[in-house]
């Protein structure tokens, strides 16, 4: 492949936050929601880059070519032919750190998506189905990053092809009535520390129900609302990681039993809520939450990650 040319301008995108499981849908559903993080670059004569972050988590995150989203970006310049001489990039991070919000599946679909804007003909070079394996292989999983790329809710998988791991998705049309609430913590939970809380088995039994749920979840997204209480029951993760987030647990519980269809979002600790309410309905769930989280009502982000302005 013949070396890129690089874009002289700067390149802005934004990539929405995403929540993955949905429930029963463990590492398998995203769903992009309306919140962003945003990110300029720009290709510059000078060696080296530029790094400046503001925003959520702007205190620990690395400032070199060590941050998530950098590494992501050449990534991506590597798989489309070659790297620029220098970068100026800035980082305006919205969506919380350690809240199972998606975090760093933004910041590698982001660096992604900007590498790809910075090249002529990037979309050529990097398609949408090579930028998802990239993004997958740094990730670990495909169902944050498919969300993040593709927007809406999607449904992921990986399948073997040729003795390699492939990254798929397809998108799962979702009702217009349903809108998001995101009950979200002040304090965070390793993604890593909520896995290792995991079993290695379960029952046939727990196994069964979970898989009724799943398949019940495309069709209570797609046009039925009144079966998401349901169809967001988990059998398989939530309730093996309740002792290192107590609180979002005890939230589920309390909205579940008032038939409100309430989940830990990816990893936790947010909880988030799939509803078809009125307004007052959303004022009842947000006294719900009392002074352990702070309330967002969050639209399904019909989009994935993109330039707004070039």
């Amino acid at each position: 492949m013949a070396k890129p040319t690089f874009r002289a301008t700067p390149i802005q995108i934004q990539v929405p936050a995403t929540s993955a499981n949905l429930g029963p849908g463990f590492d398998c559903f995203g769903l992009a929601l309306g919140m962003y993080d945003r990110y300029v670059a720009q290709v510059t004569d000078e060696v080296g880059l530029d790094l400046d972050v503001t925003g959520e988590g702007a205190d620990s995150v690395r400032r070199d070519d060590k941050n998530l989203m950098v590494k992501a970006m050449f990534k991506g310049f590597e798989h489309m032919g070659g790297k620029p001489r220098g970068l100026s990039v800035r980082a305006l991070n919205v969506i919380p750190h350690g809240r199972g919000l998606g975090s760093s599946a933004s910041a590698i679909v982001g660096g992604l998506v900007l590498a790809r804007a910075l090249v002529l003909s990037g979309n050529e070079r990097m398609i949408d189905e090579e930028l998802l394996n990239i993004a997958t292989q740094l990730e670990g999983h495909p169902d944050n990053v498919a969300a993040a790329l593709y927007g809406g809710v999607t449904l992921a998988w990986q399948e073997s092809q040729h003795g390699h791991l492939v990254a798929r998705a397809v998108g799962i049309s979702v009702d217009p009535r349903i809108t998001v609430l995101a009950f979200i913590p002040n304090h965070s939970v390793a993604t890593s520390k909520a896995r290792k809380l995991l079993p290695e088995s379960i029952s046939h039994l727990d196994a069964v129900a979970n898989s009724t749920r799943t398949a019940l979840l495309v069709h209570a997204l797609s046009g039925r609302p009144d079966l998401l209480l349901t169809a967001t029951e988990d059998f398989l993760h939530q309730k093996y990681r309740q002792e290192v987030m107590p609180k979002s647990f005890t939230l589920v519980t309390k909205l579940r039993a008032a038939g409100v269809a309430a989940f830990i979002s990816g990893a936790g600790p947010t909880v988030l809520v799939l509803h078809a309410g009125d307004t007052k309905e959303i004022a009842e769930l947000t006294r719900a939450a009392g002074d352990e989280f702070s309330v967002k009502e969050l639209p399904v982000s019909p989009t994935g990650a993109g330039v707004i302005s070039a």
